[in-house]
């Protein structure tokens, strides 16, 4: 048992109730953001050539400078999302995953005002495709809400089945 759960037991039956409802909602944050950018990353690590071209595609960044971005995100999305799984260094972590979430955010919008027709290449491929096919505004809401996700968990990093509840109390 932890100060933490003394804490909510002692407290009033609606402020308990809350806390509760609120350290659910933190694990369900923590497990869909962190789920997400795992798998991104997991899907992308194998093919850094493709995820290269991905990111240059949205020809925000000089060739070279998008190529090392290209290389280097999987392995970012990786570390991210599996800190926000085992619940590990939690607003650190989800700091980073809405950061990442807004660059999405940001770059998706930019190649849309520009006219550009790419797919997002978010969990794998990317780069030029039909017009018809892109989906900006899906992509757009998509990771709105998990840069949503990650806001909440900076301001509120608590949640069960976390390794920070379990060796901090948090």
């Amino acid at each position: 048992m932890t100060m933490v759960d003394d804490d909510v037991r002692s407290a009033p039956t609606g402020s308990a109730g809350r806390e509760r409802a609120l350290d659910w909602a933190g694990t369900l944050a923590r497990l869909i953001l962190g789920g997400v950018l795992l798998i991104a990353g997991l899907l992308k690590v194998g093919h850094p050539g493709q995820s290269a071209r991905a990111v240059q595609a949205y020809q925000l960044l000089p060739f070279d400078v998008a190529r090392l971005v290209g290389y280097g995100l999987p392995l970012v999305e990786i570390i991210v999302g599996s800190l926000l799984i085992l619940g590990l260094l939690t607003r650190g972590a989800a700091v980073l995953g809405t950061m990442l979430m807004l660059a999405f955010v940001i770059g998706i919008s930019s190649a849309w005002a520009r006219g550009l027709a790419i797919d997002c290449g978010c969990f794998g491929g990317g780069g030029q495709i039909e017009p018809a096919k892109t989906a900006y505004p899906l992509e757009l809401a998509r990771d709105s809400l998990f840069a949503l996700c990650g806001a909440y968990l900076s301001w509120r990093p608590r949640s069960f089945l976390s390794l920070d509840r379990r060796w901090y109390g948090n």
